[in-house]
């Protein structure tokens, strides 16, 4: 899909803390397009990451994916650059089963 094509990424994450080990892993859900006759879903699985981790990961998920935005390094600036919605939404304190299941 080329990225004039698209209008909103909305991301969900859901992250879990490793209380044992000290670590924090999330999972994702990417929308690309929400709600739109061309909307494409990607599902991150479960892997290391914390705090804002996600974002840098799915925009390199979406890359890939996608296969656009070869030139960014950052997403935001590929957001800004191509009048791009992006709407993030991350729930802490999930259970570890929760991520498994996103």
């Amino acid at each position: 899909m080329k990225a004039s094509k698209i209008k909103t990424i909305d991301i969900t994450a859901r992250e879990w803390f490793d209380k044992i080990n000290g670590n924090s892993y999330f999972s994702a859900e990417i929308i690309i397009n929400y709600s739109l006759e061309n909307s494409i879903v990607i599902n991150l699985p479960f892997q290391y990451g914390y705090g804002d981790h996600y974002k840098d990961v799915t925009f390199q998920e979406i890359k890939k994916e996608l296969n656009c935005f070869k030139k960014y390094t950052s997403y935001w600036k590929a957001y800004q650059d191509h009048n791009i919605i992006a709407r993030y939404v991350k729930y802490e304190n999930c259970k570890k089963a929760e991520l498994k299941t996103a």
